[in-house]
């Protein structure tokens, strides 16, 4: 007889695991069922060799207070609310000249600059919270009719931007469709200040700090990492391991190893998963922390969804240009610890940028590094998905070298120091850690994919045509990046 299930959920990456956590403690029946033979998604520390563990693609990261506080996790939240104890976020310079971003380094550069820092934080952690507002409220199916339900979240979200105050309302008004030029050019003179700051809001993402919308992702990544550096590098896995082990805790089922090829549809309903041993498995409801192409395009189908929707769906912007390098070293890198850029100004961004535009790899790219131990990790952009004249296998030592040899220019003991390398290509992303085109973000971070069109317009509840088929990735409201906030979600909208 097949096992039923209350809840099903189709992988088991941070917002997957967070919303068994949820469902589980409510005491519903639930099972996470992971294509990998590791849990984690791309929020995972895992090893590729002997001493060499690293997380391979997220950088450390936590999930939102309220999630922790709600599930009672344990995990240590103490360094995101503390930035005096945070390792630093330095921007290399070719002159060794390196900035850090504090108002007493920032003045050897721009004493107006130094300045106006505390202001210029002081409105991002204000933009943020407005922003984790926002996440925690469901979007209404615009331009759909809302409900009293969806008209309720939208008038929190609408005090909350009342009690933030008039200037700081406009003003994050204002920043969203802003580029990250424009709006750093508002609080700095300085073109190294400047092109700093403009690195975090392209993290991730195939757009130059030139680009509209970069003011949105600047705040949401400003938002998720509780500033510019990032936290808990090297510990990635421990976020998924204590929600694995809640799960498990509550009751809830996790299996690694069990790939989903189809989720069952009758009469537009779906009633469970197809694994690709063949295994049947049914549930009341699926959720799926896949993202939305891949959910719906290949789990789905288009023979079982609207072709409007089939046709948004395929519109759906991904777009993935990351490429992760990690070095096993001996210790002797001469690399500090922190968040360290490669992104002297905002024109060397931009031109970094150039090159995706064109199909083509960054000759001089956008570099943010991180060390964990004697591991070093190289998030490398522009590389991506889509070589115009070219391709991944061909490519790969290329993206390897140039990262190497960038970082070596500010670090010279560098390449002496290298025990064993791991490069991971957007090809990679996609074939081994299922993400479509390589997209970290389940869908790039955009002004026509945010919010109440995110993942696509009129679908921005969780919700698809398929009943009780619902996505809870990163590819939805909230999502992108570590936080929880989608997995969280979707709990909400079940109830």
């Amino acid at each position: 007889m097949t096992n039923h299930y209350n809840t099903i959920i189709i992988g088991a990456g941070h917002n997957g695991l967070v919303a068994a956590a949820y469902l589980a403690k409510q005491g519903k029946k639930v099972l996470v069922l992971e294509r990998r033979s590791i849990i984690g998604g791309s929020v995972v520390t895992e090893s590729f060799g002997e001493n060499f563990t690293v997380d391979s693609i997220q950088t450390g990261g936590t999930l939102r207070p309220d999630i922790i506080k709600d599930l009672k996790l344990g995990l240590d939240t103490s360094e995101k609310n503390t930035r005096s104890t945070r390792p630093p976020f330095i921007s290399l310079q070719p002159d060794g000249n390196h900035l850090i971003l504090n108002e007493e380094s920032i003045k050897r550069f721009s004493e107006k600059d130094a300045n106006n820092w505390n202001e210029f934080v002081r409105f991002m952690d204000k933009a943020a919270s407005i922003l984790d507002a926002a996440y925690a409220t469901i979007m209404p199916r615009l331009p759909k009719n809302m409900n009293l339900r969806d008209g309720y979240g939208l008038l929190e979200l609408g005090l909350e931007l009342r009690l933030a105050g008039r200037k700081d309302m406009l003003n994050f008004i204002r920043a969203l469709p802003m580029s990250a030029q424009e709006l750093v050019e508002e609080y700095f003179e300085s073109e190294v200040v400047r092109g700093a700051i403009a690195s975090v809001a392209i993290h991730g993402s195939t757009l130059g700090s030139m680009s509209a919308g970069t003011g949105y992702t600047l705040i949401h990544n400003w938002l998720n990492r509780g500033g510019l550096a990032h936290i808990n590098v090297g510990k990635a896995g421990e976020i998924t391991n204590a929600l694995a082990n809640l799960v498990k805790s509550f009751g809830g089922e996790i299996r690694t190893d069990a790939e989903v090829a189809k989720i069952k549809i009758e009469n537009q309903i779906a009633k469970g998963v197809l694994l690709a041993n063949g295994e049947e498995i049914l549930a009341d409801n699926i959720l799926s922390s896949a993202d939305p192409k891949h959910t719906l395009l290949k789990l789905v189908g288009a023979q079982d969804l609207p072709p409007e929707f089939v046709w948004h769906t395929q519109s759906i912007k991904m777009r993935g240009s990351v490429a992760k390098i990690h070095l096993q070293t001996n210790g002797n890198h001469g690399i500090p610890e922190g968040t360290l850029a490669v992104a002297p100004s905002i024109k060397y961004l931009e031109k970094a940028y150039d090159a995706a535009k064109y199909g083509e790899i960054s000759e001089k790219p956008y570099l943010e590094v991180t060390t964990s131990g004697n591991t070093v990790s190289i998030h490398f952009q522009f590389a991506p998905y889509n070589l115009k004249n070219s391709e991944w296998k061909v490519e790969s030592e290329k993206v390897e070298k140039l990262a190497i040899d960038t970082l070596a220019e500010y670090f010279p003991n560098l390449k002496s120091s290298i025990v064993n390398r791991k490069l991971i290509t957007p090809k990679d992303l996609e074939e081994v850690y299922g993400l479509t085109e390589g997209d970290i973000n389940h869908g790039q971070l955009m002004l026509d994919q945010f919010l109440f069109m995110r993942p696509i317009p009129g679908w921005s509840n969780h919700k698809t045509p398929i009943d009780n088929l619902y996505l809870c990735g990163s590819g939805v409201h909230g999502g992108g990046g570590v936080s929880g906030a989608s997995g969280r979600n979707v709990v909400k909208v079940l109830k």
